[in-house]
C-alpha cells in the first residue's frame, strides 16, 4: 500500500438530506473524485510530473489533470495505461481508492457516535 494519504473533498449534499436536516451526514465523494485523488497521490509518490505521465500514457496532460481533479471519468483502457506508466497496477490504485472511501466513511461514523465511556 502506498505511503501517501489522500484526502477526499466534500461533495454537494443530496437533496433528501436538505429535507431532513436531522439526518445530515457528510456526503460520499464520487468514485471519479476518489480515483483522481488516488492517481494524483500515486504520481506524487513516484515523483512523476504531469507531463511525464501524460507522455508515458500517451494522453494529454490536460486530460490527466482533469482525471486527478475528479472532473472526468476514466475508461478501463486509459486507467490501465496510466497505471502502467506509473509502474503500478489497476488493482493497487483501486484498492487505494476504496481504502480512502472506507476510511472516510469510518471517520464520519466515529464523529457521529459518542464514545462508549460516555454511556456510563
Amino acid at each position: 500500500m502506498m505511503a501517501t494519504t489522500t484526502l477526499l473533498r466534500e461533495s454537494v449534499a443530496p437533496a433528501h438530506q436538505a429535507a431532513h436536516p436531522e439526518r445530515i451526514a457528510a456526503p460520499e465523494p464520487l468514485l471519479r473524485e476518489a480515483l483522481g485523488m488516488s492517481l494524483r497521490a500515486f504520481r506524487a509518490d513516484k515523483n512523476v510530473s504531469l507531463r511525464e505521465l501524460a507522455s508515458r500514457a500517451r494522453v494529454s496532460s490536460g486530460y490527466i489533470s482533469e482525471l486527478e481533479r475528479g472532473r472526468k471519468e476514466v475508461s478501463s483502457e486509459l486507467l490501465a495505461a496510466i497505471c502502467d506508466a506509473l509502474d503500478t497496477t489497476v488493482a493497487e490504485v483501486l484498492v487505494e481508492t476504496v481504502t480512502n472511501l472506507s476510511l472516510r466513511s469510518i471517520t464520519a461514523e466515529l464523529e457521529r457516535t459518542a464514545p462508549a465511556a460516555a454511556e456510563i
